[in-house]
């Protein structure tokens, strides 16, 4: 059973749909120029049907110069996105007038009930204020000018990648103490804590960038470039660290990961700690840690996912597969002798490399 989307997810949909570059922007801005108003409807069933009065049948396609044009005349335009068509024009809607809303204006007040009864997105332009807002299920947005979120998104885009040089950097700290043996769970949270701020912080560039449409492509490319990997790194941190209690559970990691997302407070390190299943206090945080073997084993070129388990499964810890010589690795299920030969390479070009970065 597919589940029913988040009212955010609702949101962003919509905004997606008036994003700079759209047909439908365009449409918007030019009776923004005009400054005629209007108020658009953007969606048609039943529930739509059921509020609408009055107004003409059209069913032709969409096109800005149509919207505007219809924008003129008094009434509300009902859009249907799935044919991409406008259904009506100059209708009255009587939504339920017992439905809550906050807005005074008697345009804003109609769109808000709307999104309401229909959970269909209704775009409100005000002539007087000369503003485009979007109304989805009793949430609000006022559209901005370009220049404005650019200016929000690029500086975000920079405070990203600052996150994500500091994130390589305790995350190449983390796997030279791991070849070592030396790592604690301060070293672990560290990191973790990092990976955490960097997925949050690309939340919120990727809504940035939804609201810029087809203007912000050359910063979703950026974005693209400085996430890669970030997701499969921290998914293989939680699997290297996750307490045995935790990880043994039927998905264990995916509740420790979505832990993670929902703790608002990520400066306290036991915090992080409580998530992976430790104690949450500072004393335990002193306390040594060792890793299953995820993140080094996977770093190993052309080796299978399904490899990579039997191998992290069959020696259980970093420190005993490091140890493991060729003939052990071989009684792996699926390791050959050649296989063999080049995990145990892999294994010690990785070891060597951390080593040398640390101390180079």
């Amino acid at each position: 059973m597919t589940a029913e989307p988040t009212a955010e997810a609702r949101l962003q949909a919509a905004l997606a749909l008036v994003a700079p570059g759209t047909p439908l922007r365009d449409g918007l801005e030019r009776i923004l120029q005009g400054r005629t108003g209007g108020l658009i409807v953007i969606g048609w069933d039943r529930s739509v049907e059921q509020i609408v009065n009055g107004g003409f049948v059209l069913d032709v396609p969409f096109s800005a110069t149509r919207l505007r044009e219809l924008s003129k005349m008094d009434g509300a335009i009902v859009i249907d996105p799935d044919r991409n068509a406008i259904v009506r024009a100059g209708v009255q809607l009587v939504p339920d007038p017992s439905l809550p809303t906050d807005e005074t204006g008697t345009r804003h007040r109609t769109a808000d009930r709307v999104s309401r009864q229909t959970s269909h997105p209704v775009i409100s332009v005000s002539k007087s204020m000369n503003t485009i807002a979007v109304y989805v299920g009793g949430r609000h947005h006022l559209l901005e000018e370009s220049a404005r979120v650019m200016a929000r998104a690029s500086q975000a885009v920079a405070t990203l990648e600052g996150y994500r040089e500091r994130l390589d950097e305790v995350d190449a700290a983390l796997s030279s103490l791991e070849i070592e043996d030396a790592a604690t769970l301060r070293d672990v949270c560290v990191v973790t804590q990092r990976h955490e701020m960097v997925r949050r912080i690309r939340v919120e560039v990727d809504a940035q960038l939804l609201m810029l449409g087809s203007e912000g492509r050359l910063l979703a490319l950026q974005v693209h470039e400085l996430i890669q990997g970030v997701d499969t790194s921290r998914r293989l941190l939680v699997r290297d660290y996750l307490t045995p209690t935790l990880y043994r559970k039927k998905r264990g990691v995916d509740r420790a990961l979505e832990s993670l997302e929902a703790r608002p407070d990520l400066v306290d390190l036991t915090t992080i700690a409580g998530a992976l299943g430790y104690p949450d206090t500072p004393e335990a945080l002193e306390a040594p840690v060792t890793p299953r073997g995820f993140r080094l084993v996977t770093r190993i070129p052309r080796l299978p996912e399904v490899i990579t388990d039997r191998i992290v499964g069959h020696f259980g810890t970093l420190p005993r597969l490091l140890a493991a010589s060729t003939e052990d690795l071989q009684r792996v299920e699926g390791v050959g002798e050649t296989r063999a030969r080049s995990v145990r390479n892999g294994l010690s070009r990785l070891a060597e490399a951390s080593i040398l970065e640390r101390f180079g």
